[in-house]
């Protein structure tokens, strides 16, 4: 069994060591202070059966001296004593996953704690981003991005300027309608797909004319959804097309490819839906470059908004449409999931009327009003004591599809 100590100043500069030496599934057998700092006991994951059979024992957490656990001998002969072993080892890996798990949310706490001690100008700047709903896992890579040499009064102008730039948008020159080509509007039921289709063509009719834009519907589910979009496409002189299968979209795709500008407005359905991967082969069956622009509710929680796009990522997205802004309180959230996504942000859209309420990204005002919810008093605010739990459970180096700060 191989059993390693690792000695630093820090709890988390030693777990620091740790995982470097034995991967993130090492196993915590102890932690105790020393003269230098602290110490910690621990063993790879795989060593866990030679020790189970050594009839070792495990340390109690954060003590000095171990303390007697059950032991485990090896049982020959009879299948139910092998199966009482295995049982029982199989207790002994979840109590030790439980005292690693329990560590490591202590250690967050003290992370937070010499944070607040050392630079409270930092903490109250996380503290701010939490509450403004930025999750906790972005919150923790400022944590560690953020030069000690930024000025108390400048960390929260440093956060908005880093933010800024890892939000993507499309400026004028990439506009889908400037660009033209072949779009379909994807995302769950209710995020505004048929209105925000019109929208977008109505900006393209305004600039290139009617002619040079066609509208697809695959969406013959919802009562009323092909009937709506119908409307707006009168009121523009456009025709509807009505796609049933993938054949349908190829043929009407290559009958329109001097159009322009050509929508897809897809059916709406939730993203843990099977049809949803029917769906995305469709579009991808055709043979003809189709973008997808994947709309996002800015009411929905970011769990919800991950699972979108996770589950709407599949073969690709040229980038996602934010709606809803005027519903909504908080704008934080949403704009979270497109960074850590790297989505390219295209439009926001914050309003019923079209065209009127679509609008092109501008990063600055966004994260203004993504800010702007910190003012009053709200039960949704997490108070200091609970964004240290928050700040604690987020986890270390995994936002999500690979996002990093620039």
């Amino acid at each position: 069994m191989n059993v390693r100590k690792f000695v630093a100043s820090t709890s988390r500069d030693a777990l620091a060591q740790v995982r470097r030496e034995f991967g993130p599934d090492a196993l915590i057998l102890s932690n105790r202070p020393v003269e230098t700092g602290v110490e910690i006991l621990a063993v790879a994951k795989d060593d866990l059966p030679a020790f189970a059979g050594t009839g070792g024992t495990i340390p109690a957490r954060g003590s000095a001296k171990p303390a007697a656990a059950h032991a485990i001998r090896p049982q020959v002969g009879a299948p139910a004593a092998q199966d009482d072993q295995s049982r029982l080892a199989h207790s002994l890996a979840s109590e030790i996953k439980s005292m690693r798990g329990m560590l490591e949310e202590q250690l967050g706490y003290q992370a937070w704690d010499t944070v607040q001690r050392g630079d409270p100008g930092k903490a109250t700047v996380l503290r701010d981003m939490l509450r403004s709903g930025f999750s906790p896992a972005l919150a923790r890579q400022f944590l560690t991005k953020m030069p000690q040499a930024v000025a108390p009064g400048q960390k929260l102008d440093w956060v908005k300027a880093v933010l800024e730039r890892n939000l993507r948008t499309a400026d004028t020159a990439e506009e889908i309608v400037t660009r033209g080509g072949i779009y379909a509007l994807v995302g769950p039921t209710g995020v505004g797909k048929t209105t925000t289709t019109a929208k977008i063509a109505a900006r393209c009719v305004v600039r290139h004319g009617a002619d040079q834009l066609a509208l697809l519907t695959t969406d013959g589910y919802r009562i009323g959804a092909h009937e709506q979009l119908r409307i707006y496409a009168k009121l523009l002189g456009v025709r509807v097309l009505a796609i049933k299968d993938a054949s349908d979209l190829q043929f009407a795709l290559a009958d329109l490819s001097k159009k322009h500008l050509v929508l897809i407005d897809t059916i709406g359905m939730g993203q843990r839906d099977q049809m949803v991967a029917e769906q995305l082969a469709l579009l991808s069956a055709t043979g003809t470059k189709v973008e997808r622009l994947l709309l996002l509710n800015a009411t929905c929680n970011g769990e919800t908004l991950d699972d979108v796009v996770r589950v709407y990522r599949g073969g690709g997205v040229h980038g996602c449409i934010v709606t809803k802004t005027d519903e909504s309180v908080g704008i934080a959230t949403v704009l979270d999931v497109v960074i850590r996504h790297q989505l390219k942000l295209h439009y926001v859209s914050n309003g019923q009327r079209v065209p009127e309420d679509l609008h092109l990204p501008d990063r600055q005002y966004l994260l203004h009003r993504a800010f702007r919810a910190l003012t009053g008093d709200s039960a949704h605010h997490p108070s200091p004591a609970e964004c240290q739990l928050m700040l604690a459970g987020a986890p270390v180096g995994n936002l999500n599809a690979g996002a990093c700060l620039a």
